[in-house]
């Protein structure tokens, strides 16, 4: 039987949270700090193969005027594969829904991976005008 990726709107726990950031090189947190920081958050997706979570992403923020696309992440043996791209089409879906006018959607894209954020609408700031990072204004 072929197994098949389960994408949910359910968070990780906070053990599979800190296993997946060690996975790609990420610092590692307290057991305590990583479960507050997911309960904490306004959206979270994951993906799932074979009850192992491979993928994640999360939004975090005020949920009115400020928004924040956090960890967004896939398991080096799983990237590549479009797994990204349904996280962010999930949170994208998210937002849509939960911006009004005026709200701001930020994000800290990795080094080299601004490309995957345009096609989603961010701009690269350019550290002039507004400094660096990555931002997009919700309009009407």
């Amino acid at each position: 039987m072929k197994s098949a990726y389960i994408i949910s709107d359910q968070p990780p726990t906070a053990a599979e949270y800190i296993a997946l950031r060690g996975k790609v090189g990420w610092d590692s947190v307290a057991h305590k700090v990583a479960q507050s920081s997911l309960n904490n958050s306004l959206f979270h997706t994951t993906v799932r193969l074979d009850n192992k979570l491979i993928a994640m992403a999360r939004v975090v923020g005020d949920g009115f005027m400020y928004f924040y696309i956090q960890d967004v992440v896939v398991a080096p043996d799983y990237q590549g594969l479009g797994i990204g791209a349904a996280l962010m089409t999930r949170v994208e879906a998210y937002l849509a829904q939960t911006c009004m006018p005026g709200a701001t959607v930020g994000l800290l894209a990795a080094k080299g991976k601004e490309a995957f954020y345009r096609r989603y609408g961010y701009l690269e700031r350019d550290g002039i005008k507004l400094g660096k990072g990555m931002c997009r204004f919700y309009k009407e």
